[in-house]
């Protein structure tokens, strides 16, 4: 039997470990825009750190696996010492601003398409063409003129990369970067581990936990996928692991040129995560259609899904494949996105909740950057 080229391998892998993400978040109701929501909302900061769990699992193991010879983890593409850092801010804050609008991040918009949500659907469809449209359309003009010319290259300055132990080590004359690495990894990793089981309530939620860890582990087995499993001497596999907006892009792409194209990696994760939610709620019995309420609900969740495609471009990275997959190679510009990410969508709902008193944007806006402590004023705490 003629044995597999390494992109078939790695392709089946993406998708079957897809389909544990897919069933998991589902179960689990494992969502970033959900956690930010229970936090800005009610106080609640358990599927909050389940997010936290999940990226300090990934940071520690990646790192475990990158020390050890496993990976090479300066290939990801998150560590370019191409430093687009307006592209992070903003791409992160449009991001944050359209999974509000979407009530949904990438992921969480994947697994309610298996789940038989027909608003989702839209939503990734929109996601999908803007993103598109970002990377190799009309709106790619926009990115490589108007952002990426605001690019730092830090190969100018003697850098390898964006690592934050390759810029600490360049700040402090520390030469031994491997050791530094792994120092950061336990502090940042360790730590934010230590921090979400730090709260009894989460301790007591097996829910959260299961997706805190599963989900941490599903970034180190996207680079090994790659890494090991897709090495190969005269056609590698580029190393990466999961990630949403592009790969929604061009899973799109791959629907419509199917006998021209070959699948990828990104592409079986995202048909796996849509395939293992769908699964799950057919073998629960929780399969339902839901549609949209009204022209303005359908309208809300179209501008989300255009912010989200945008915005996950620029930042070259989501919640996903910024928060979770870039956090564990322990890049800047993935940091600073996910922070972005967070503002854009803390903002939105805070926004969104004056908007409920029929005053005007700019009053919302104005009273929730006092909530949040950027603008002089008086908090409101009703």
């Amino acid at each position: 039997m003629m044995e597999w080229e390494p992109v078939y391998r790695v392709a089946l892998l993406g998708l079957l470990v897809g389909i544990l993400f897919g069933a998991v978040t589902n179960k689990t109701n494992f969502c970033t825009m959900g956690a930010i929501s229970d936090w800005v909302n009610t106080g609640s900061k358990d599927r909050l750190r389940a997010w936290l769990l999940a990226i300090g699992i990934a940071i520690v193991v990646t790192q475990t696996m990158d020390a050890r010879g496993v990976i090479d983890i300066r290939e990801a593409a998150q560590l370019t010492a191409n430093f687009g850092w307006l592209g992070h801010i903003l791409g992160g804050i449009l991001f944050g601003i359209g999974m509000t609008l979407s009530s949904g991040c990438g992921q969480r918009i994947l697994v309610r398409v298996g789940g038989g949500n027909l608003k989702s659907l839209v939503v990734l469809m929109f996601v999908g063409l803007t993103a598109y449209m970002t990377m190799r359309g009309i709106l790619s003009l926009v990115r490589v003129n108007a952002i990426e010319v605001t690019n730092i290259n830090l190969a100018e300055s003697g850098l390898s990369n964006q690592g934050m132990g390759t810029l600490l080590g360049a700040a402090f004359g520390v030469e031994n970067l491997a050791l530094l690495n792994r120092m950061i990894a336990a502090v940042l990793g360790g730590g934010l581990i230590v921090y979400a089981f730090a709260a009894k309530t989460f301790r007591g939620s097996f829910n959260n936990i299961l997706a805190g860890i599963i989900t941490g582990l599903i970034i180190p087995a996207g680079w090994y996928i790659t890494g090991v499993v897709g090495f190969d001497d005269f056609d590698p596999v580029r190393l990466q692991s999961y990630t949403i907006i592009a790969p929604t892009a061009e899973s799109f792409m791959y629907l419509m040129t199917y006998t021209g194209s070959t699948i990828s990696f990104g592409v079986a994760a995202i048909f796996g995560i849509i395939g293992g939610s769908f699964l799950y709620v057919i073998l629960t019995g929780r399969f339902r259609l839901e549609t949209f309420t009204d022209r303005s609900d359908m309208i809300r969740h179209m501008q989300g899904g255009i912010l989200m495609g945008f915005g996950g471009v620029v930042a070259l990275g989501c919640t996903v494949g910024q928060g979770l997959t870039g956090m564990s190679t322990l890049a800047l510009g993935s940091l600073l996105t996910l922070i972005s990410i967070v503002f854009g969508c803390a903002l939105a709902m805070k926004i969104e909740y004056y908007r409920l008193d029929e005053i005007s944007f700019l009053r919302a806006l104005r009273q929730s950057l006092v909530d949040m402590r950027l603008f002089p004023g008086t908090r409101q705490t009703d």
